[in-house]
């Protein structure tokens, strides 16, 4: 086992910080951070959280700015509930474009299936858990690629159809979808609407399917980032498709739940979301 960067909390969670998974031809190496439960947890199941910040931005170690003061950390109070969890890089779009981030969330969770046995973990009870354009990634990792061993999907605020976005933004959005320079199209290369095409295959709404696992889609009403119809959308076309999904709009909330006085319900909220799709799969 690479023990580099090990090292125990408070709460008796093991933590391996720069574990790198994949290191694709011409670009930086690609890590991960593990955190391991306390012993008495064997053979834990698995939670893969993907970062946000526009495509642009983001760490691996922020679960969203909103938790940035808890100490012990997210992660660990995570693993310490009986969760391994992996946080992982990608490649940002200022240094590659679409699909490279969908092919390093694919290479990070092959990775860990892989190496599942050394530091002892389920793999086969993987959640999936993703903030803004973590969730996205998440989501059409879920859902355009064999699910195999993924059990549930956490999306918070994630856009999920990249054609809509422009029209569905609000009065007061955070960039324009539609500007040559918004996020969107330096994730594409070009504004979603010049490249509709490959904007569709970005999109996890047009990958819905019936034998997807659930979700559970939680989008504050008031975000100025993600229009709150990209959770409502996705979350009803799930429905129509027979997909166990849970959609929870929290009222007048915006985005990275910035305005939430206490966000520690929907982190809990997540973690119980967990625990029941991996009781089932056992």
């Amino acid at each position: 086992m690479d023990t580099e960067g090990v090292s125990p909390t408070p709460l008796r969670v093991r933590r391996h910080k720069g574990l790198v998974f994949g290191q694709p031809l011409g670009f930086r190496a690609l890590r991960l951070d593990l955190y391991l439960p306390p012993r008495e947890h064997p053979d834990p199941p698995l939670i893969l959280f993907v970062h946000g910040g526009g495509w642009m931005r983001g760490h691996r170690g922020v679960l969203v700015p909103a938790y940035d003061d808890w100490r012990p950390g997210p992660f660990e109070r995570a693993a310490a509930q009986g969760y391994a969890v992996a946080s992982v890089s990608y490649r940002l779009s200022g240094e590659a474009r679409f699909p490279a981030q969908l092919e390093d969330l694919a290479a990070a969770r092959t990775w860990l299936t892989q190496h599942s046995g050394t530091y002892g973990f389920d793999a086969d009870r993987t959640v999936l858990w993703g903030s803004s354009a973590g969730a996205h990634l998440a989501c059409l990792l879920a859902l355009s690629t064999p699910a195999d061993g993924i059990v549930g999907v956490v999306d918070w605020f994630g856009p999920t159809d990249l054609l809509a976005l422009a029209d569905q933004a609000g009065p007061d959005p955070v960039g324009d979808p539609a500007a040559d320079d918004s996020r969107e199209a330096r994730l594409l290369g070009a504004p979603p609407r010049n490249v509709p095409d490959l904007a569709r295959r970005a999109s996890p709404v047009t990958h819905v399917r019936g034998d997807a696992p659930p979700f559970l889609i939680v989008h504050g009403t008031a975000d100025h980032h993600v229009p709150y119809r990209q959770s409502s959308d996705l979350a009803a076309a799930l429905d129509r498709a027979g997909v166990a999904v849970r959609f929870r709009p929290v009222e007048g909330a915006d985005h990275m739940w910035m305005n939430v006085e206490d966000p520690e319900p929907l982190f809990q909220e997540a973690l119980d979301f967990a625990r029941a799709v991996t009781a089932g799969a056992r």
